[in-house]
């Protein structure tokens, strides 16, 4: 049994018509169940619902095989024990800096401010900030980024970008773009190598389900 982790939300329902491409069928029924454990039309594979987070930490450790992460997740665990072998072009969105409208965010950088910046992404903000010789304070938070420069706690803050309509409804601009962001097929080393030959033709049919390919025949098979 091949074990696939996905967290719920725009990178699980992205993921399914790849999957579905790839000759991997997922009863609407049951996604729409509370079950963390998914079955698949596949009986070699099945799916675990975890925290986006989480999904490296369960692939690293092997609770599953294979899983489904964003690049900044994956930035922010350090990539230990996984082999990242398909950018899935999912989920798209950029990790950017923002700030209050009528912030000079960027004389604040040219005159050495220290800033204090809002952010769950502390060590992509960090490596950012220190390449561009930028003094900042990092303040760790795990929601409602936008909150903090509009009670004082911070001047800027790092966090995901899509279309930018939770920035402006909360009167915050995007003032730099640090790196784009999609999701990558990730893979445990140790099931890469131990388990190869059903890991590769489903790694195979994603990858072709990215390019558009169509469904590679060996893929609702091979993970039995």
């Amino acid at each position: 049994m091949i074990t696939l982790a996905l967290s719920k939300g725009r990178i699980f329902d992205e993921t399914l018509p790849l999957l579905a491409a790839a000759g991997i069928a997922v009863d609407p029924a049951i996604i729409e169940s509370r079950k963390l454990i998914l079955p698949t039309g596949d009986p070699g594979l099945r799916l675990i619902i975890v925290r986006a987070t989480d999904v490296p930490t369960y692939v690293q450790y092997g609770a599953a095989d294979i899983g489904v992460a964003g690049r900044d997740v994956l930035l922010e665990h350090g990539g230990e024990g996984l082999y990242q072998p398909v950018d899935l072009g999912i989920a798209r969105c950029r990790l950017s800096v923002a700030a209050p409208v009528g912030f000079d965010y960027a004389a604040a950088v040219r005159r050495g401010s220290r800033l204090r910046v809002a952010t769950k992404y502390v060590d992509c903000a960090r490596q950012h900030f220190a390449a561009k010789g930028v003094h900042v304070d990092l303040i760790k938070l795990y929601g409602s980024m936008e909150l903090a420069p509009l009670v004082g706690l911070a001047d800027a803050i790092v966090d995901l970008v899509s279309t930018g309509s939770t920035l402006r409804a909360n009167n915050l601009i995007e003032v730099e773009k640090i790196m784009n962001i999609s999701s990558r097929l990730i893979v445990n080393q140790a099931s890469m190598k131990t388990r190869s030959e059903r890991l590769e033709p489903l790694i195979a049919a994603m990858a072709a389900a990215v390019a558009g390919e169509g469904v590679v025949a060996p893929a609702a098979g091979a993970a039995k």
